[in-house]
């Protein structure tokens, strides 16, 4: 099948990539370089630990992520005991030649406390100015008047006026989709996210649910 087949050359294509890194195992008397493990869907960084040669090796073969235990004094490979493996997705070794960069997916919480991350944050996607967005909103709906806060406002008014306002904007953002002016495009593509931001929390919804929904599509 062509979906097999791309997926077969997109895996032989990170080997290869993986079997060109020049890492600098001899920098450190112990012969370990440290390793950033990240999410590679929510870019969030879930835990640090190390890797000698034969720990890379193992890794690479297995897919599973596999780290040099400086208490153990031994190879583990993260969830042999808990199930929390960290599935292997790509390796990028930085400037100096001396740490990695690990991208997984991850089953389970990475922490051996039981948390997401090990420094006690739960590993949700993160959009940026958006999420900052979110909360935004979030905090005018609870806790201000709609006299003073035009959010606020919108949400007295009720569901019906937010879904007339996200169409108003929507019509007016395809009206200038079909001219040429790119900087009209983007105000009211601004204003219609905005908008569609505030009915999403109106209806109790979050951009993390659309990305979910997206996800189940994708597969």
């Amino acid at each position: 099948m062509v979906v097999g087949k791309a997926i077969h050359q997109k895996r032989t294509t990170i080997n290869e990539q993986q079997n060109k890194m020049k890492i600098d195992f001899a920098k450190n008397p112990d012969g370990l370089v440290p390793v950033i493990v990240q999410d590679a869907m929510t870019k969030n960084v879930l835990m640090l630990g190390y890797m000698n040669e034969e720990a890379l090796k193992k890794t690479q073969e297995t897919k599973k992520v596999t780290f040099y235990s400086r208490s153990k004094k031994r190879l583990w490979t993260k969830g042999e005991e808990s199930g929390n493996f960290l599935n292997l997705i790509d390796i990028k070794v930085d400037c100096d030649n001396d740490t990695l960069l690990v991208t997984v997916n991850p089953e389970g919480p990475t922490c051996h406390t039981g948390s997401d991350t090990c420094w006690g944050e739960n590993n949700t996607s993160n959009f940026g100015f958006l999420s900052r967005l979110e909360k935004v909103i979030e905090k005018r709906r609870t806790s201000s008047d709609g006299s003073k806060s035009y959010v606020a406002s919108l949400f007295e008014k009720g569901i019906n006026k937010i879904a007339q306002k996200v169409g108003e904007e929507a019509v007016e953002t395809v009206i200038e989709a079909k001219d040429d002016n790119d900087d009209l495009f983007l105000y009211e593509s601004a204003d219609l996210l905005f908008h569609y931001l505030v009915l999403l929390q109106a209806k109790g919804f979050t951009l993390k649910d659309i990305e979910n929904e997206l996800q189940k599509r994708h597969k």
